[in-house]
């Protein structure tokens, strides 16, 4: 299998309950407790393993929380490398209401990083050799510069990478400045990027072309929610969207997304499979509670399900 680096630079530990019904000023018994390492790079990695592929999860990690998440990883069999920070991995927090299905969701900012503990990560990739994709997905702790995905879209063109970024705001803007493989923006996303309030329908594909024109990125993949998604190169725009199923969590769903594009790309397949795949491996996810992510059976047989629209 092609060589797969994934790069978080906010991991959390994500700690999911399950009550029976929210009541304010009032204690709640807790149900379904569990604790699970997440962020945006790390639950791509976590994903790929579970649809059969590997890839190297590259991240800052620091005090107790960071030694909890490391344990939780390595239990995973998640090959890792990580750089120690001063400050302590951040933690989120998501509770699932059980008697109205509606799960709430609680996101830390994230510790302060230092410019000597974030480039480490940048010089390690950057020294790799045979790198055929590298996966740059979530937040900006405080202290990253925004433009940090902008230089790691630099060092992914000399090493003849490609580079997938899945983040937002001025992160986002500066990748695409300096070029990458693949985003995968939603449509709020998309419209930033384009310069404008809001896109309907029929102004997604020339919208993404236009970025595409301008060297912004190959290929884009716009997330729809419950539409499913849109894939949209210079020439092809392809879109399908799952079937309904009941959802029990929305966490990490976009990273299992990514994981199954990811993994469908390194095995050569058309632009049609490798959406289609991802598109089952996100809807797998939303299957499952807390922050399971996808499951390959699941996926597998999703994918067979899902047609292009």
């Amino acid at each position: 299998m092609k060589k797969i680096i994934t790069l978080t630079l906010n991991p959390a530990l994500d700690k999911s309950i399950v009550v029976p019904e929210m009541v304010p000023e009032k204690k709640l018994r807790c149900l379904d407790v569990k604790v699970e390492p997440g962020g945006g790079g790390i639950n791509v990695s976590r994903a790929l393993h579970k649809l059969g592929g590997n890839s190297e999860a590259v991240y800052l990690s620091g005090g107790f929380t960071g030694k909890e998440f490391e344990k939780l990883l390595a239990a995973e069999q998640i090959t890792s490398v990580v750089f120690a920070i001063g400050a302590g991995t951040r933690e989120n927090f998501i509770v699932l209401d059980a008697s109205a299905s509606l799960q709430y969701r609680f996101g830390m900012e994230g510790p302060a990083v230092l410019e000597s503990e974030w480039q480490q990560p940048l010089n390690y990739i950057s020294q790799q050799e045979d790198v055929s994709y590298i996966i740059a997905s979530g937040s900006l702790p405080p202290g990253v510069p925004v433009d940090l995905f902008g230089r790691l879209a630099v060092i992914a063109k000399q090493k003849k990478a490609r580079l997938i970024v899945d983040t937002s705001g001025d992160a986002l803007a500066h990748a695409v400045n300096e070029g990458v493989f693949l985003i995968k923006p939603n449509l709020g996303e998309l419209s930033a990027l384009y310069g404008k309030k809001g896109l309907v329908a029929a102004e997604i594909v020339s919208a993404a072309r236009s970025i595409i024109a301008k060297g912004g990125c190959e290929v884009m993949v716009v997330s729809m929610g419950a539409d499913g998604a849109l894939l949209i190169t210079a020439t092809e725009n392809i879109q399908v969207k799952p079937p309904p199923v009941k959802i029990n969590s929305t966490v990490g769903a976009g990273d299992s997304m990514v994981a199954g594009m990811v993994l469908a790309l390194s095995k050569g397949w058309n632009w049609e499979a490798v959406l289609r795949y991802g598109v089952a491996a996100g809807t797998s996810a939303t299957m499952n509670k807390g922050t399971e992510l996808c499951k390959k059976e699941e996926t597998d047989q999703m994918f067979e399900k899902i047609k292009p629209e």
